[in-house]
């Protein structure tokens, strides 16, 4: 078949057929009402799967071209000077957190014992870095219909061994990233944004409009299909700060001190020049470990698919914000049943999802069975509060190894009373139109 082709000409062939095989084979049939809605999923054409061949072509398998062109149009995306590619969300807030426990940031590192501020409304792997380094969570209750931490809360929140702030912005929804701030700022602590729900949400501070994830100290992402955008499985990590571009890289390279890329040597031009620790004089710098690290690299065929999907990603974030307000503006007149999110002040939310709370005398779980019943899927807020789960139970038999500041009564409410259904850009207006109706039958 390719006998008398060169290998650029063979390519081009095979990256015909894969275009014309996903326009043929992926192509979605149009929604019919009764149709299962789910709550997310992936938007993608014949680009993603050619980029995805392309690299598989090429079979270099890890980090690599491909991997590095995300990396650069991701962080100019964002407007930020340096981003890394990770395998996972929860892996970029691994990261996230085991970089302010570098000993490169002298009094600033956080140790085993010291506070991190955070919330039990979301997303356990925000907060299970911490817990597994021996660092304390510090949990402060959320705002009802926000859904973000209370700021009113900050301030009792804090201790002298109060070390950051890591948090993340719900389902899309901006924390009101200027109070954060200003109390980090204060107390001369770390923020981290997980930016794992919100990539594209945009909030103004000082005068500014900025996406979020890249106010803080450092933000993450996530890409799983569900997500705003996806690479399969992938997340990122991104900063501002030069010193913690370092350490990120670090931590996600085996925690290496060297900074080549996949199959470069000597980058530094001292390779086997230089003294470090009590390793004989001129040791390799490859194989020189600063941090006790991981390898939470990226393959280059998942970022081959987030090149593509980066190119459409500023209309998903439109159609998100759209469906948002057709559905919300469909429930307007029931709100004597329910309570409807709002968006933080300051912010405009690129939406994950659409947060239902019940008003008393409505049974949520009677909802969302009936809801799950007509074909459309819904999503509890995460873990509800991450304290009363299975995972918890040893520490909240001790009651050791975290800290609650009041009752956290919203939170248990959002787990007795809240649910969610989706908004992703794939969805049309017949399907946000089924989706009002339903609810509306449920609360009925």
């Amino acid at each position: 078949m390719f006998e008398n082709k060169s290998e650029k000409e063979a390519r081009q062939e095979i990256l015909e057929m894969v275009g014309e095989y996903c326009d043929t084979f992926h192509k979605k049939k149009a929604y019919e009402e009764g149709d299962r809605i789910p709550y997310a999923s992936r938007v993608y054409d014949h680009e993603e799967m050619e980029n995805l061949v392309d690299s598989a072509l090429e079979f270099w398998l890890t980090s690599g071209r491909y991997t590095e062109q995300f990396e650069k149009g991701f962080a100019e995306y964002l407007g930020v000077k340096f981003c890394s590619v990770v395998n996972s969300g929860s892996s970029a807030n691994l990261i996230a957190f085991m970089t302010l426990t570098s000993p490169l940031l002298g009094e600033r590192a956080i140790k085993r014992g010291d506070e991190v501020i955070t919330v039990a409304a979301g997303f356990p792997t925000t907060v299970t870095p911490y817990i597994q380094y021996g660092a304390v969570p510090v949990f402060v209750d959320v705002t009802i219909p926000q859904y973000n931490i209370d700021i009113e809360q900050l301030e009792m929140a804090y201790s002298a061994k109060t070390k950051a702030v890591m948090i993340a912005h719900t389902l899309g929804n901006p924390f009101n990233l200027q109070a954060v701030r200003d109390f980090c700022k204060k107390y001369n602590l770390w923020l981290v944004e997980d930016n794992c729900d919100a990539l594209g949400s945009t909030y103004m501070i000082d005068g500014e409009e900025k996406k979020t994830g890249t106010i803080g100290d450092i933000g993450t992402s996530s890409f799983y299909p569900p997500h705003h955008m996806t690479m399969g499985e992938g997340g990122a990590v991104y900063t501002n700060n030069s010193l913690l571009n370092k350490i990120i890289r670090s931590f996600r390279d085996w925690g290496r001190d060297c900074v080549c890329t996949s199959g470069q040597d000597n980058l530094c031009g001292h390779r086997f020049d230089k003294q470090y620790g009590e390793l004989p004089f001129g040791y390799d710098h490859k194989y020189v470990y600063s941090h006790f690290g991981y390898n939470l690299k990226v393959t280059d065929m998942q970022a081959a698919v987030g090149c593509a999907q980066l190119k459409k990603f500023p209309s998903f974030v439109e159609r998100r914000r759209y469906n948002f307000d057709r559905l919300k503006g469909q429930l307007l007149d029931v709100q004597d049943k329910v309570i409807l999110p709002e968006a933080c002040e300051n912010s405009n939310p690129s939406w994950f999802g659409f947060l239902i709370t019940c008003k008393e005398g409505i049974d949520k779980n009677k909802v969302v069975q009936y809801v799950e019943g007509k074909g459309v899927q819904t999503r509890m807020l995460f873990a509800g509060n991450l304290i009363k789960q299975p995972c918890f139970d040893e520490m909240r038999a001790s009651g050791q190894g975290y800290r609650i500041v009041g009752n956290l009564e919203n939170t248990d409410r959002i787990m007795k009373d809240t649910f969610w259904i989706g908004v992703y850009p794939g969805m049309t207006d017949e399907m946000i139109d089924y989706m009002a109706k339903v609810i509306k039958e449920a609360l009925a």
